[in-house]
């Protein structure tokens, strides 16, 4: 079976249309008002959440990083799923707090927050993840122009990386956090400003697929703060794992095997009840909740054969979907992507997906074997849950931006 068929699987086929949400994909086309646009499943993000939940320690708790997907009406489902929030900006953090999450379940992280989002954050009762001491001398400022708490927790730039994550965020020179062996001295600086210390971040990389790497750095990551809360003004109340479970997006990726992640997150619980015992875990994750979940669909309006080569023209492109256009890999690899309707009796063809836009780096498929598609037919990039429609370049060559919903 393909991989393209692997990732359409997670989705309803009725007959030879997909379903999204239960709503078939013409239909949900007429819903919607047009392509393109993305779609997200509520049935998909709960039935996730549901393993998750099964698998992970049950005191542990689970948070949803918005940067994956900031979609509001998202946001307020996810808010009725998960036990806290993480936000990355001023403006994540009012769409935490509109979809009603308790500013005590969210986290504030960043490299260059802002002395406005600083105090937006202990205005609102955010726990902050200091990441300079400049956030920490700044934030003794306003916690006194306030006369609020504020609330912080040490984001550490470990000593250690995941190798294998597409994404690394700690290990090396990072302008992320605050490098391990400087965070004694922060902690002091903590002290003397009278903020409310609560705990540690350590996150060493996002989109990992390998289960031993995660489960390594989660042991590494409790190990570095039973060593730094020596230090600490006074006890860990919480300990930020990250999260950094990948999906697979590419052909030959294999799923994440959460089993064995789970097994080992009841250790680290186990382990972390002994040596910081009045620390909460906690799990943040965005991709591998919403990212499986979502599509992008877009429609073909011209099929040209330019010296024996295929190209499907559609209505969206790379201004939508920048992560399917492959720009930033070393070696460019295609989403799962599929042609709607399924005809059984169409002839299959090697063609390349392209968006509307004057430049060749809009491709959202190359070379894939398709079934001879037509003008009219939907085009489906899947895995398009998560750094879709928030991480793309919207505003390039002024075409509108897509659509969003959620089914």
């Amino acid at each position: 079976m393909s991989d393209r068929h692997c990732a359409a699987e997670r989705f309803v086929l009725t007959g030879e249309q997909l379903t999204v949400g239960g709503v078939p994909l013409p239909l949900l086309v007429e819903r919607v008002g047009g392509t393109p646009f993305y779609a997200y499943d509520r049935r998909l993000i709960e039935a996730r959440v549901a393993e998750l939940r099964a698998a992970l320690p049950r005191a542990m708790k689970l948070h949803y990083s918005i940067k994956a997907n900031p979609m509001p009406a998202l946001v307020g489902f996810m808010a009725r799923q998960v036990d806290g929030c993480d936000v990355a900006s001023g403006a994540e953090m009012r769409v935490a707090l509109d979809a009603g999450m308790d500013p005590r379940e969210i986290s504030f992280a960043g490299p260059g927050k802002s002395e406005v989002e600083l105090a937006q954050a202990v205005a609102a009762g955010v726990l902050l993840h200091v990441e300079s001491a400049r956030e920490v001398r700044l934030l003794g400022r306003i916690a006194q122009r306030l006369h609020l708490p504020a609330r912080v927790a040490v984001r550490v730039n470990p000593n250690y990386e995941l190798k294998s994550s597409r994404l690394k965020t700690g290990g090396g020179p990072k302008q992320f956090g605050i490098d391990s062996e400087l965070v004694p001295d922060v902690l002091a600086e903590i002290r003397r400003e009278g903020l409310a210390f609560e705990g540690f971040h350590l996150f060493a990389g996002a989109q990992n697929l390998r289960a031993a790497e995660i489960c390594e750095a989660q042991s590494k990551a409790l190990e570095l703060a039973v060593h730094l809360a020596v230090h600490a003004p006074s006890p860990v109340k919480m300990l930020n794992l990250g999260g950094g479970f990948g999906i697979p997006c590419f052909a030959g990726e294999q799923t994440l095997d959460l089993g064995a992640i789970g097994d080992h997150l009841h250790d680290v619980a186990a382990s972390a009840a002994a040596q910081l015992p009045h620390a909460e875990l906690v799990i943040e994750l965005g991709r591998y909740l919403v990212g499986e979940a979502g599509v992008y669909v877009a429609r073909v309006i011209d099929k040209k054969v330019s010296r024996g080569e295929v190209f499907l023209v559609t209505d969206g492109g790379l201004h939508h979907h920048l992560a399917a256009s492959g720009i930033g890999q070393l070696i460019r690899r295609n989403h799962p992507i599929e042609i709607y309707p399924r005809r059984s009796t169409a002839a299959r063809e090697v063609a390349s997906v392209v968006g509307l836009l004057c430049t060749p780096l809009d491709l959202l498929g190359h070379q894939l074997e398709l079934p001879a598609a037509e003008p009219g037919d939907l085009v489906v990039v899947f895995q398009s849950g998560a750094y879709g429609y928030s991480a793309s370049p919207t505003a390039l060559l002024s075409h509108p931006p897509p659509l969003e919903v959620l089914v």
